[in-house]
């Protein structure tokens, strides 16, 4: 059976071309370190804009880069809640007046 076997190239990408020659991208190696005492190394280009952050592979916890660079801190905005959305459509004095008008309604209407 093995003498029958079809010969040739196996599943994957195999590529037949010779590495002389070839220039790589410009890398630079990164260390965090986990709060748990883990320390790991990620490569990144030069040119990527590198994280204050990463994920430790290990336990999955939040790692800081070993270099001490600290995230930026986001600015946060405040909630907006609906009496916010409201107040930016109507004053409150025309609030007032719808109140009024519909409390006038509900008076009006008989009760069943």
């Amino acid at each position: 059976m093995a003498d029958r076997a079809l010969r040739g190239m196996g599943l994957g990408a195999k590529s037949f071309e010779d590495e002389e020659g070839v220039e790589f991208a410009a890398r630079k190696v990164l260390g965090f370190d986990c709060p748990k005492g883990h320390h790991f190394d990620i490569t990144f280009s030069t040119e990527a804009d590198l994280p204050a952050e990463w994920e430790c592979p290990r336990c999955g916890a939040v790692a800081a880069r070993s270099d001490g660079t600290q995230p930026e801190d986001k600015q946060v905005k405040p909630p907006r809640t609906h009496w916010d959305m409201l107040l930016e459509r109507r004053s409150i004095s025309e609030l007032e007046e719808l109140l009024a008008e519909r409390l006038e309604v509900v008076r009006k209407t008989p009760h069943y």
